[in-house]
C-alpha cells in the first residue's frame, strides 16, 4: 500500500510502498498484550528480598526452657511468629522473564506497526538527521510535523545529532530499527519512521515468512 513520505520540515518527498504483510495486519489485543507482558516481565529487576529466619540478627540461644513454663515451646526469637522475626516464604531475588515464541513476538510487532498505519498515526520521513544537534531546532521540526509524543525509528544507525537533540525533549524517543518493539510503539501517540527504517523493518519481519516457506 502507498504511503506519503515527508521531509523533516513536513514537505512532500514522494511516497513509499508499505508491505501489507508487515503494515496491513489486523491487530489483536490478546497478541499485543502477550508481547507487552513478556517485555515488561523481562525488564523487571527481580531484586526484591526479605530476611528469612536464618538471616535475622538474633541469638540462636533457646529463649526459655522446653517444659514447665505453661507456654508454647519456642527455640528462637527469630521465628516468624515473633516481632522482628524472619519472614516465612518471603520474596527472594529471581528472574521474572518467561518464554514467548519468536513467531508471536514478530506478529505482535507487525500488529503494533499496522495499528499505527491504520489509525493514521504513522509518519514516514525521508531521513532523520540534524547537523547542529540542537533541541530547539528539532522542536521546530516537530511542530511543523504536528507531533509531540512520538517514537522515531531509523535504519541501522541513529544520527548522533538527532539523538542528542531528542534527548532533552519529553515524550520523544529515538530507536534504530533493531530496537523497535511493541511496548515503545504502543506507548507513543505517533510513530515516525524513516525510509531506511521502513526498509529495515520490512526486511526484518519478512524473513519470518521465508523461514516458514523453507
Amino acid at each position: 500500500m502507498k504511503h506519503d513520505v515527508l521531509t523533516l520540515d513536513a514537505g512532500a518527498s514522494g511516497d513509499i510502498d508499505l508491505d501489507e504483510s508487515v503494515f496491513g495486519v489486523a491487530p489483536r489485543a490478546d497478541i499485543l498484550h502477550r508481547v507487552v507482558r513478556w517485555q515488561l516481565a523481562k525488564r523487571q529487576a527481580g531484586t526484591h528480598k526479605v530476611k528469612g529466619r536464618s538471616e535475622v540478627s538474633y541469638s540462636t540461644k533457646k529463649i526459655y526452657r522446653q517444659k514447665g513454663t505453661g507456654g508454647a515451646r519456642h527455640g528462637s526469637r527469630g521465628a516468624p511468629i515473633f516481632r522482628h522475626g524472619g519472614v516465612y516464604k518471603g520474596p527472594t531475588p529471581r528472574s521474572h522473564a518467561h518464554e514467548l515464541p519468536k513467531k508471536v513476538r514478530a506478529l505482535g510487532l507487525k500488529m503494533a506497526l499496522s495499528d499505527k498505519a491504520s489509525s493514521d498515526r504513522l509518519i514516514v520521513i525521508d531521513s532523520a538527521t540534524l547537523e547542529d544537534g540542537k533541541t530547539k531546532s528539532l522542536k521546530a521540526h516537530l511542530e511543523k510535523l504536528g507531533v509531540r509524543k512520538a517514537l522515531f525509528i531509523d535504519g541501522g544507525d541513529v544520527d548522533a545529532g538527532f539523538a542528542r537533540a531528542a534527548r532533552n525533549l519529553d515524550g520523544v524517543d529515538v530507536l534504530p530499527s533493531a530496537g523497535a518493539n511493541v511496548y515503545d510503539i504502543m506507548l507513543k501517540d505517533t510513530l515516525v519512521v524513516t525510509r531506511a527504517g521502513i526498509d529495515a523493518l520490512t526486511a526484518r519481519l519478512s524473513s519470518d515468512k521465508k523461514d516458514d516457506a523453507a
